[in-house]
């Protein structure tokens, strides 16, 4: 840091976010008596600690092991803007002469009041950061934020958590990070939690040996070992069984797992991403979700919107879906009341259920136009 200042002590919570014990234990001392101090040892896991508490400023390092610093300070300003944000150079002349002064240093801002954000904050324009992922459509608010929270997480190996309804697209952006990341010519192994009997999911996960059990006639590796090297998605995670969710943990914090029915353990590099439409905060309280598992999974959060919350983006949505259900060349096109009756629908099964209708209105249509009396919708419409 360079042309410091001394900042007034803080009304409210502090959170600071460094690898540096020193500067962690530095502004503990010197801030504690005037309110809460919290710490951070990384960019993931900050941003988790903002989503859950209400706090007045963060110091975050310019050397994070996770993230990078400037792009991170770009998506705090806009998800937490009254959060005023102090860059910290932990290594700098500055912040060791301050262990003198008494106060902490802070950049010069040539804004005043506001968060405090560096001068050259992102290495790419703004559009391509906005850009929709790979495999995906729209430009709303929401949805762009979605797009540069996977872009930034994508080059580490910061777990990540999506969480959002029932058909809102949490695999493809899944999806997404892994094409967007190092690991991308490597495998992307996906396991859907609930869709896997509760006796069968930790052979499934962590393999077995041969004799394991009943049925068990050859060795078996498991998701996470044939995701060595690459991602492996965990798809409602939220219906993991309890005693999977204990091995998973263990998983996660020592890379190593160990077959059923083998002494031998095996260390696994994989990147796990974990994706859920429940409210994993509730199913903690029922005593339904590990509270330490829910934590090491939701390093990085990635929230998803509801369809009917995105705006313009559902007639986008329903152009690209037409032209893929096109017969012989031509699109089928919506009339002006058919798309009105989209735009009032409440869409419970979000773009999933999107794509049904549309399906439904282009075979009874049988001809290039779509009209009110084509769509139809397993739920019940919006009553305004």
């Amino acid at each position: 840091m360079t042309s410091a200042a001394l900042l007034p002590p803080p009304a409210g919570g502090v959170l600071v976010a460094s690898p540096n014990l020193e500067v962690r234990d530095q502004v503990i001392r010197r801030l504690e008596r005037h309110g809460q101090v919290h710490t951070a040892s990384g960019g993931a896991e900050a941003l988790a600690k903002l989503e859950k508490g209400q706090w007045q400023m963060l110091f975050l390092d310019r050397r994070l092991p996770d993230l990078d610093a400037e792009e991170l300070v770009a998506i705090i300003e806009r998800r937490f803007p009254g959060i005023r944000v102090v860059m910290v150079d932990s290594v700098s002349e500055d912040w060791q002469k301050s262990s003198s002064t008494g106060w902490l240093p802070a950049p010069h801002s040539p804004r005043g009041a506001g968060p405090l954000v560096p001068e050259n904050r992102a290495s790419k324009p703004a559009s391509e950061r906005d850009a929709p992922l790979p495999g995906m459509i729209g430009e709303a608010d929401a949805m762009r934020e979605v797009y540069r929270m996977a872009r930034l997480v994508a080059r580490r190996e910061t777990t990540v958590l999506i969480t959002g309804p029932t058909g809102s697209g949490k695999d493809l952006v899944a999806r997404a990070i892994h094409q967007l990341s190092p690991r991308a010519a490597r495998g992307f192994s996906v396991l859907n939690c609930a869709a896997i009997p509760e006796g069968l999911v930790e052979s499934e996960l962590f393999g077995y040996a041969r004799g394991a059990f009943t049925g068990a006639a050859q060795n078996y590796a498991g998701r996470i070992l044939a995701a060595h090297g690459g991602t492996l998605f965990l798809d409602e995670i939220g219906d993991l069984p309890l005693p999977a969710q204990s091995k998973l943990l263990r998983f996660l914090e020592q890379k190593e797992i160990q077959r059923l029915g083998s002494a031998e353990t095996a260390t696994v590099d994989v990147r796990v991403i974990a994706a859920t439409n429940q409210d994993l905060a509730q199913a903690m309280e029922r005593g339904r979700f590990r509270e330490d598992l829910y934590f090491r999974l939701s390093a990085f959060p990635i929230r998803l919107v509801p369809l009917a919350q995105r705006g313009s983006d559902l007639l986008k949505l329903a152009a690209h879906f037409l032209g893929r259900l096109a017969v012989g060349g031509h699109t089928p096109q919506l009339d002006t009341q058919a798309a009105r009756k989209l735009q009032a629908h409440c869409w419970p099964g979000n773009v999933r259920e999107l794509q049904q209708v549309l399906e439904r209105a282009v075979i009874h249509a049988d001809g290039p136009v779509i009209s009110p009396e084509h769509v139809w919708f397993s739920f019940p419409e919006r009553r305004h």
